[in-house]
């Protein structure tokens, strides 16, 4: 696997993924919204953004590879450097695809610019769920039809008889082109049950299936993130609340993890799935960022 590949796999599970020196990848959760001008429906999913300034190893990435590949995390955090240093050559002539997470490229300004790929969803819920469009509905304006004036008695002494021949005219042709009208509809009636009776058939032979394939059973199971590295307890909420957008401020994957047994409020820098990967990040987080930072099992 790439390490495109290793990121595309941790955004389903996690909000944040961090390539150390290079850029994190930071999800935030946006409900199910339709497209008024197209009449598309949209799922919920996972809005994905790039962030050029998170560039701390939180060890995340890094765990993460060391045990897909079964190697140490001081060569998993090289195979990034490795990857992260062909990515820098490539972009300085061509756009780098990050699997189906999107492309990076660079502005005229030497940024980095990165484009999601529209047709991914990282957000597990919405598995199997895909847009929705449907045709529009027009109005029918309804038209006002003007009554003729009524026709007096004096009014009708006084009408020549070239008028009284043209009207009986008027009249005989009416007769006949309703009379046609009437044959045509009946055409057109006689057709419509045709064209029905041959979609039933359609439908028919197309929804009915003798030999059905078999059923795949997909089941997605939640991992429970039971180890937490504390930042810091608090006997103020407030103060923890502070505390939890500094350190998501950062790049940190923070959570407040309830109260201890005194009654303060813990803030973990992350928490993890499994006791070594919560220990390897501990390692790095009390060398090169807080001394005082401790693990909970919870």
């Amino acid at each position: 696997m790439t390490l495109a590949n290793y990121i595309n796999d941790l955004l389903y599970r996690y909000d944040c993924v961090i390539v150390p020196n290079f850029g994190g990848f930071v999800t935030n959760k946006i409900g199910a919204r339709v497209n008024t001008t197209t009449h598309t429906f949209y799922p919920p999913k996972k809005q994905l953004t790039f962030n050029a300034y998170l560039q701390h190893n939180d060890g995340l990435l890094a765990n993460y590879i060391a045990s897909s590949k079964n190697i140490s995390f001081e060569e998993a955090t090289a195979y990034i450097a490795e990857e992260v240093a062909q990515w820098n050559e490539k972009l300085a002539t061509t756009t780098v695809t990050v699997a189906s997470v999107g492309s990076l490229s660079l502005n005229e300004a030497k940024q980095i610019i990165f484009e999601p790929n529209p047709s991914s969803n990282f957000l597990k819920e919405s598995f199997g769920l895909a847009e929705v469009s449907t045709p529009s509905v027009e109005r029918v304006k309804e038209v006002a039809i003007k009554s003729l004036p009524a026709t007096t008695k004096e009014n009708r002494k006084t009408i020549p008889l070239y008028l009284k021949r043209t009207a009986a005219a008027a009249v005989f042709v009416g007769i006949a082109y309703v009379g046609w009208n009437g044959v045509q509809n009946q055409q057109q009636q006689v057709l419509a049950n045709q064209e029905e009776a041959v979609e039933k058939k359609i439908q028919s032979a197309t929804f009915v299936i003798e030999n059905p394939l078999p059923t795949i059973n997909l089941n997605v199971s939640k991992e429970d993130r039971n180890f937490h590295i504390i930042a810091g307890a608090f006997q103020e909420e407030h103060n923890a609340e502070n505390k939890l957008a500094e350190l998501q401020e950062k790049g940190y994957d923070a959570s407040i993890v309830g109260k201890n047994g005194l009654g303060l409020t813990q803030v973990a820098f992350a928490s993890y799935v499994t006791k070594e990967e919560a220990r390897k990040a501990l390692e790095i987080i009390k060398e090169s960022v807080s001394e005082e930072a401790w693990l909970l099992a919870k």
